[in-house]
Formats: C-alpha cells, structure tokens, sequence
C-alpha cells in the first residue's frame, strides 16, 4: 500500500483547514519568509537614504521606513520564524509523536498570527507609523500616525505567540514516545522548550503594555502621558520587561538549531549534552532579570544600574558554555563543510561578535557613551541577523530535504551563503566604528565624516541582498528540479531522520521506541 507523504495529501484547499503540524508549519515558514522581504525592502530603502549624508526622503518618510522595517523584523519574522515554523514541523517528529497536543489550537494560532500580521500592516495604507519599533512614550502617545493599528496588531501576534508555547510545552511534556526521556531529546527540542515558557510567561506583559498604550491614546487615563500625572519611564520598563527576553525567542531556537547542525556535520556526539540542554533554561531564566540594562541612561539609580549590569554579564555565562560545547564537538571532527555547516560555522562566528559587543553595552561607564548610536545598530544586527536569521538560513538548508523531499544546488547554496556572509559584514562591521565615534542611530541626515562608512555599509546591503536571492531562488528552484532526496541525506542521528521525505502524514508507521542515549538512537554505521 503506497502511502501519501503530507504534501500530497489532500488538493490546496485542505491546507487552509488542515490541522497536520508540518502543513501548518510549511504555512507559517513561507509567510514569514514574505515578511522578511518586506521588511528587507524597508532595509533597503533605508540603506538607500544614508548613501549621501543629505536628504533624500522627506524625514518623516524616513522615520516610517525604520520603524516598518523594525516591527515587521522582529514581530512578524523573527520572533514566529524559527519556533512556529520548523519547531511545528520538527518538534512533534524529533520526540516520536504524530502532531503537537493541540492540532485545532495549532491552526488557530496560525490564523491569529495572520489576523495580526495584516491589521500591523495595515497601518501603511494609513499614513505609517513614525515611533520606531519600541513605540515610546511620551512620543507614541502624541503622534498623529496609525500607532493604535500597529500596537493592536502586535497585541493580536502575542496571542498566537503564547498559544504556539503553550502548545508547544503540553506537546514535549505529553507526547514524547515510548523511552525518550528528557536526556535523550534532542537539543533543539530543548531549545524550542525554553523559548516556549519565555513566550508564554514574557508575552503577555507586552500585551498589556501595548493595550495602555492604546488606553493612553483613546481615552488619556494618564499612565505613560507625564503631562496627565503618568510616567513614560514605567513604559520602558514594560516594554523591555517583555522584550529582553523576546531576543531569546528570536535566539535560543537559533542555537538549537547548532547544536543540530554541528554534530551532525562534525560527525560526532554533541560534547557537554546536559550542559547546553541546562545553558538553554538558564538563558531562559535570567533573561527575566536583564531589562534594565535598555535603560542606563533613563535616570534610574546607580544601584539600579549596577544590578542590572552584574545580571547582563551574568547571561554571558550560559552562553559561553554553548560555544565552548559547540567548538569542542568540532575540535577533531570530521567536518564536513555542507551548506548547512557553513550557516552554523558563520553562526558561531558572528553570534560571538555580537555576544561580545553586548558585553561593551553592559558596562555603564561604555554605555553611556555608546547608547544610542550606531554601535547599538551592529550589535543588535550581530544578534538577531548573524545569530537568528543566519541560524535560520542552516536549519533551511539542513532540513529541506526533509520537509519537501528535494536537494538543492549544493554550489548555489555555497555561492549564496559567501555573499550573505561577506555583505552581512560590509553592512554591520563599519556601523561598530560609525557608533563608536558618535554618530547617532535612527539620524535620516548626518555629518560628512561619516559618509565613507555609510557608504560601505550600503554596498554591504547590496552584496547582501544578491545573496539573499540567490539563496531563495536556489531553494526554489530545487522545489520543481531538485534531484529526489533520500530519507537520510545526511546522515542525521535524530528521528525524523527515519521518517520518508517529505515525511507521511502521522509521520511515522508506528511509534518509534527508544532504547539508546542521546544522540545514538539510528546511527548510520
């Protein structure tokens, strides 16, 4: 009896009402992908307005085109990249069960996300949104742009976030299959794990805060508003409250992502298991306490301050243990430079710099002077692209064949990923010394003293964005000419590994049992 794999199963209608993980995660994967360009549109643009150090867009343009390229980067991209799109496909089969705990909740979560994607961009046929994407007060609150339409639109997207987390630890905690104990998950399930209890714990926070906000706008209650008795110093507080620990969202399944990819392409057993498993819930943990680390210029008092510094460099600490873990599996690997490996490697690489770059940021005295500018544009962009997005790029190439049963052009995927690596650093690198000698983030204008790096960091972009279609364009491609993949193209020890590509539809014919250590389960000799 053939059996259909979930690609094949049902005509196109069945994926708006499918409750299969993998088609909702295959949705979630290619409207996310849509926002990143849109937002990559906006980043060009911007690129575009600091060629020269004169105007060329009116300013208030300008404002629009950083604050859309940033809320959609970040809530319409990053945060539901990684976790809602190849957590849905692959949590379920990594721990042998046949869908998440909640298929119905699975889908609504999708539809929410949609509904609150659409209602955020729908601030652009309405003027725009001139706030950056962290809306502060007191400005927020006094704008005449589409504010209540972005920040309900953000508060719609919590939902589906927090929905998907919740999911998300019922499924881990309930589903694992026979003799997959919590040592033998595999590191991305970890991963996935801890950025599920930061969206579930982290995001409702944000949401409350963006509902006074709106309050504050609609009916002037005085919460933020400092000329109606409020405190625009408590909005900071609530937003990076949530959104300190939204970079863990958007990094830790990025680092689950590694520890997948280099032990699979070091040929070796991940060195120091329990140690990253335990580093992801640290990471988790402490990235509760770190808030105030945004606000060391905001007047808060030096005990504050200190405290916050202490904390900041404190995360340092798991992190570490990931890259001295992941660096240890590769000493004396047998290393295979594929694509995917070539993401990790660079991840690595560029999550280092920017790791390190934060701890600049987290001395005061450094702060002070570096708050605000540029330097903070590098390092953010370290992190979140050179970490997140970069991580990303490796679990789409690993798991590719997998998902739709098809290789990609192993030369195209080489070629892209230089030009991404190559023009991520003519972008983001220049920005270090940009920021370093005072130039001031978020200036449509600037001094002409800047100009050289500006221009740098423009044809960064360009390169970049060559790489980028490239990248898309190749994985495409293979969609319709790719050569068939087999079940197990490279050699991967994890279980959906032994599930057919594009997998069947309950993922596997009967429900695996596990009986060996982590990692060892189906090795190919």
């Amino acid at each position: 009896m053939e059996h259909k794999n979930f690609l094949q199963e049902g005509g196109w209608k069945s994926w708006f009402v499918t409750l299969d993980h993998k088609k909702i995660g295959v949705m979630y994967l290619f409207t996310t992908l849509l926002f990143f360009a849109i937002g990559g549109i906006f980043s060009t643009l911007i690129r575009y307005e600091l060629w020269t150090p004169e105007a060329t867009f009116a300013k208030d343009l300008y404002n629009k085109f950083f604050t859309f390229h940033g809320a959609i980067m970040i809530f319409m991209f990053i945060i539901p990249g990684i976790p809602a799109a190849l957590g849905n496909i692959f949590l379920p089969m990594m721990i042998g069960a046949k869908d998440v705990a909640f298929p119905r909740l699975n889908l609504g979560s999708y539809y929410i996300f949609i509904a609150g994607a659409l209602l955020a961009a729908s601030a652009i046929v309405f003027g725009g949104v001139d706030t950056g994407w962290t809306f502060y007060a007191p400005y927020s609150i006094k704008t005449q742009t589409a504010v209540i339409l972005v920040t309900m639109g953000a508060f719609v997207m919590g939902f589906s976030s927090i929905l998907t987390g919740l999911n998300f630890i019922v499924t881990t905690h309930k589903l694992r299959c026979p003799g997959m104990t919590v040592y033998k998950m595999p590191l991305f399930i970890w991963a996935i794990y801890a950025t599920a209890i930061i969206q579930v714990l982290a995001t409702p926070v944000i949401a409350i805060t963006l509902l006074l906000l709106v309050m504050e706008r609609v009916f002037q209650v005085g919460i933020f508003d400092a000329s109606l008795g409020g405190d625009p110093i408590l909005f900071q507080h609530f937003f990076w409250f949530y959104s300190h620990p939204a970079v863990y969202i958007m990094i830790l399944p990025g680092m689950g992502i590694v520890s997948e990819v280099i032990a699979v392409f070091s040929r070796k057993h991940i060195f120091g298991y329990k140690a990253i498993a335990y580093s992801s819930l640290a990471i988790a943990f402490i990235s509760f306490l770190v808030w105030g680390h945004h606000m060391f210029v905001s007047g808060q008092s030096a005990w504050a301050n200190f405290l916050f510094s202490i904390l900041t460099m404190l995360v340092a600490v798991p992190t570490a243990i990931k890259i001295f873990n992941w660096t240890a599996t590769l000493y004396k690997g047998s290393i295979v430079l594929k694509t995917p490996m070539l993401y990790a490697l660079s991840f690595i690489f560029l999550f280092t710099i920017g790791g390190l770059t934060g701890l600049f940021l987290a001395a005061v005295s450094v702060d002070v002077h570096l708050h605000d500018t540029y330097f903070v544009v590098a390092h953010f962009h370290y992190v979140m692209v050179g970490g997140t997005v970069i991580a990303l790029f490796a679990g789409l190439h690993y798991w590719w064949p997998k998902i739709f049963g098809r290789m990609y052009s192993e030369l195209i995927g080489r070629i892209s990923w230089f030009f991404i690596f190559v023009g991520f650093n003519m972008t983001f690198l220049p920005m270090f010394w940009l920021g370093r000698q005072g130039m001031p983030r978020r200036y449509a204008t600037y001094e002409p003293m800047y100009e050289g790096l500006h221009k740098l960091a423009t044809l960064g972009s360009w390169v970049l964005n060559v790489g980028l279609i490239l990248m898309f364009g190749g994985l495409l491609w293979s969609l319709f000419k790719g050569k068939k993949a087999g079940n197990n193209p490279w050699g991967g020890k994890t279980l959906e590994w032994h599930t057919e590509s594009p997998p069947t539809v309950d993922n596997f014919y009967e429900i695996p049992t596990i009986t060996e250590g982590p990692y060892e389960y189906g090795v190919k000799k």
